[in-house]
């Protein structure tokens, strides 16, 4: 748990500030988008100035969260541009969802060079000691739990919106309350929320019963390279540039679509490889719990939790697939069963 002092310190932060930049790391998820979208809502709550800032796109699926896309750094600003802002020079940066300098892309440069205090909201293991100060709890089961701490610290209030964001954020990073980190503190969070005005079951359905045409036919791709390994306990599937191109997909598509492997009743462990544009591999991992997957994130350069975490491999796939299975076997000690192909 985070330390009430460190509460303390972000709220004078906070109170202290202006114009207030606030990010995530690239790729956004809903924890990250969810919590993005609340920290900018209470800032402006409280008469600040909140400069909303991504790294890549907002999925679509969780544009709904935004009353105005926030600006997508290499889109809609350069990164030389960005000391200046869009109006006036941020007095403090915000990071939620993450503490490493390699899910910040090109902003990690930025962040060296910037006189303005960090404010990082972190639940993940992998740290890089970013923030000034720092709220970060690795037994959170998102960083949605930090922030609505926060707030409750502080009796900022959270409005319908705000427990819409948050909920959305602790509900992905669960999958719907399923996973192994659903705790009880995590229940009381989203039942706090519910309280507040939070709306369960439109969130569902603004999440989870929109996928676009391209973005199911991604899935099917995804589920016909299924290859399962080790007595059937790792599942491993990829898409390829080639699968985009098919499709019409985007990268941003492929976001849970790794989840499904773990319908197999005998997967401890998935993977999935996507192919990038400039040849590296992407490489996500998710376990149901037996095996730390952040640690075997960790020996490539990537991170994560314990049940979730990624990495970035050099392609072509068939080395990537090698090199991580060779990383995998000692943590399997079952016999290697022969892959068994397409969807299950």
């Amino acid at each position: 748990m985070t330390a009430a002092d460190d509460f303390d310190k972000a709220i004078e932060l906070i109170q202290k500030s202006t114009t207030v930049l606030v990010t995530t790391h690239n790729k956004p998820d809903g924890d990250a988008c969810g919590c993005l979208a609340a920290t900018c809502d209470t800032l402006a709550a409280l008469g600040k100035r909140p400069m909303p800032l991504m790294l890549s796109p907002v999925p679509q699926w969780y544009e709904f969260l935004f009353s105005e896309m926030p600006t997508v750094l290499g889109r809609d600003i350069a990164l030389e541009d960005l000391p200046a802002g869009q109006g006036g020079q941020a007095d403090l940066i915000v990071i939620v969802d993450t503490n490493s300098r390699n899910q910040l892309a090109k902003l990690a440069k930025y962040l060296e060079h910037t006189a303005a205090p960090v404010l990082v909201i972190d639940h993940h293991a992998t740290s890089d000691a970013l923030g000034r100060v720092e709220l970060t709890d690795p037994s959170a089961s998102a960083a949605a739990l930090i922030l609505l701490d926060l707030l409750n610290r502080a009796r900022w209030p959270v409005t319908p919106k705000i427990a819409d964001a948050l909920f959305v954020a602790l509900a992905t990073d669960t999958g719907w309350f399923r996973f192994s980190n659903t705790d009880a503190r995590t229940l009381r969070a989203a039942a706090a929320l519910i309280d507040a005005g939070a709306k369960p079951t439109e969130l569902y359905a603004a999440l989870y019963n929109t996928f676009s045409k391209p973005r199911f036919d991604l899935m099917l791709a995804m589920l016909a390279s299924l290859e399962l390994h080790f007595g059937a306990r790792l599942a491993t599937m990829h898409i390829l540039q080639d699968d985009f191109r098919r499709t019409g997909a985007a990268l941003a598509d492929t976001e849970n679509l790794i989840n499904e492997s773990h319908r197999i009743s005998t997967v401890e462990i998935a993977a999935l490889f996507v192919e990038l544009k400039d040849g590296r591999i992407r490489c996500s991992l998710r376990s149901t719990g037996p095996v730390d997957v952040s640690k075997i994130a960790e020996k490539f350069g990537g991170g994560g939790h314990k049940m979730a975490a990624g990495t970035f491999l050099p392609g072509p796939l068939q080395n990537a697939r090698q090199t991580l299975l060779a990383e995998i076997a000692p943590h399997m000690t079952a016999p290697d069963a022969p892959p068994q192909s397409g969807a299950q």
